[in-house]
């Protein structure tokens, strides 16, 4: 009987602990392992390619200028000095100019390239006078605007389409690029400042380039006549030292009249002596037809740069002009002036130029105090340039 009631509570415990609730059971034991508890590595991803900017500023310049200057006339006059460019006005301090441009030079692997340069300033305004009436204002703001294509043809041929400065003269608009600060005579009267229209240029020996142009004319985006001008030139580096460029330009360019041609021819040749030395002389000669008579205009500049180290320069420049019937200057005379220019520039990005500058006509032309003409006018200044380009 006992072994019957052992056998039975046996029988009861087993089948109720069988009959107990999942809930009440231990949980399972977890696993702790570290390669266990780390979710699964994520794949790597792509690289990154490059950005639409990035790529569009890939070997875009962005740059700069503004320049500054002061001037003291013997003359004194009233306003602007007779036969000078941007350092125009009698004891008073200016901002010639300033700048900002963005360009992208055309290269084998990006065929396509462009250049916008604008301007404000007294100089921007002297330089767009001679605009056609005609034109939008926002031309006088636009320096240099054109688009580019380096054609595979050769080494490159570059065609350049749009407004762009002139190809003439020793000088440019832009002071921080010449040896002196005031422009010289052939500068202002000689030779134009820009044209619109097309160039293409094309290097077929590493000595030589080559560069012809078709354009409106001189100093107009708005054509004024029928006819368009054509320009020509040969730049020639026989050795590291020593650079030939003659440029010819052909066209009518007054106002409505499409049968008197202009000619303009322009020399200039660049020595390095030594590192310390540098010449220059530039020659330009000129021809128009007004009202059935020729005229003529010719004139040439030497310049040499003297610089110890290279924070400061000294650059004489010598200059003789003759307007032989006056259709430059307005008045039948020869002109000569005579330019020291002293420079320090302590930075790649700064330059201060001191400048004496005498000049002289054969005739009584320079403006001065109360109206009077003299045969003389001398000047003192200062100009002081901050420039800077970053290229990407």
């Amino acid at each position: 009987m006992r072994t019957a009631m052992r056998t039975l509570v046996v029988v009861c415990l087993a089948g109720g602990l069988a009959a107990a609730p999942v809930s009440a059971q231990s949980p399972p034991p977890v696993e702790t392992s570290a390669a266990a508890a780390a979710p699964a590595a994520a794949p790597p991803p792509p690289p990154e390619s490059p950005s639409d900017v990035a790529a569009f500023f890939k070997g875009t310049e962005i740059g700069g200028l503004l320049d500054a200057h002061f001037s003291w006339y013997t003359t004194k006059p009233e306003g602007d000095a007779s036969f000078r460019n941007f350092d125009t006005r009698h004891n008073q301090f200016r901002v010639s100019m300033a700048q900002l441009w963005i360009a992208k030079a055309p290269a084998a692997d990006s065929r396509a390239g462009f250049k916008v340069k604008l301007s404000v300033g007294p100089a921007t305004t002297i330089v767009q006078s001679l605009e056609p009436g005609s034109s939008p204002a926002v031309l006088q703001n636009i320096e240099e605007g054109f688009v580019s294509y380096l054609a595979p043809i050769g080494k490159g041929l570059q065609f350049d389409v749009g407004k762009f400065v002139t190809q003439h003269g020793a000088e440019v608009i832009e002071s921080k690029d010449n040896w002196n600060y005031s422009r010289s005579m052939l500068f202002a009267l000689a030779i134009p400042y820009y044209h619109s229209g097309v160039r293409a240029t094309y290097s077929p020996h590493a000595k030589v380039t080559v560069m012809g142009t078709i354009v409106n004319g001189w100093n107009n985006v708005v054509e004024n006549n029928g006819a368009k001008t054509f320009g020509a030139q040969v730049a020639y580096k026989p050795t590291a030292a020593l650079s030939l460029v003659q440029n010819y330009m052909t066209g009518p360019e007054q106002s409505g009249n499409n049968e008197n041609w202009r000619q303009l021819s322009d020399t200039t040749a660049t020595l390095t002596v030594n590192p310390k030395l540098s010449l220059m002389v530039n020659y330009d000669y000129g021809a128009d037809v007004v009202d059935g008579v020729r005229t003529h205009w010719q004139g040439v500049a030497g310049y040499a740069r003297i610089q110890p180290n290279k924070w400061v320069a000294f650059s004489p420049r010598f200059e003789w002009y003759d307007d032989a019937q006056g259709f430059t200057t307005g008045t039948v005379q020869t002109l000569r002036e005579v330019t020291g220019t002293f420079e320090v520039k302590p930075t790649d990005s700064f330059i201060w130029r001191f400048e004496y500058r005498t000049d002289l006509s054969d005739t009584a032309v320079f403006k001065s105090s109360g109206g009077g003409l003299k045969k003389k006018q001398t000047s003192v200044g200062m100009g002081v340039i901050y420039s800077f380009a970053y290229k990407g």
